[in-house]
């Protein structure tokens, strides 16, 4: 049931995107001394799921081009400056991020939380 509403799908894919990101977030921290490593990152959620919604918008079913490829999610190096071993890891903007990215997914999570609570208080339950 709660699959089918589209704030509880918005919440879901921000969930995922945010453990995603997340995981190249420790990846990079992970490979900060290794020479050469180039960080990854995924763009933000918005620009991601906007995309995906301009492809899904469909005034009858056949409008479609392939299911599962409204949110393709490919990382990218970044284009920050490197030290000199050619390492472009910054241990201070990972962290940074890694908090941007906890908040995402904790508001996905509440979303979701809250429209449960709205439908089991419309079914009469606690």
């Amino acid at each position: 049931m709660l699959e089918s509403l589209n704030i509880t799908r918005m919440a879901e894919a921000l969930a995922e995107h945010s453990s995603k990101r997340l995981g190249l977030i420790a990846q990079n921290v992970a490979q900060a001394s290794t020479p050469g490593y180039k960080a990854m990152d995924l763009p933000d959620f918005n620009a991601v799921y906007e995309d995906g919604a301009q492809d899904m918008k469909a005034t009858r079913p056949g409008h479609f081009t392939s299911a599962g490829t409204v949110m393709t999610e490919v990382p990218s190096p970044s284009t920050a400056g490197a030290s000199p071993d050619g390492n472009t890891v910054s241990v201070e903007q990972e962290m940074v991020k890694s908090v941007m990215v906890r908040q995402d997914h904790d508001m996905a999570m509440a979303v979701y939380s809250s429209a449960r609570d709205i439908l089991r208080a419309s079914l009469g339950r606690k």
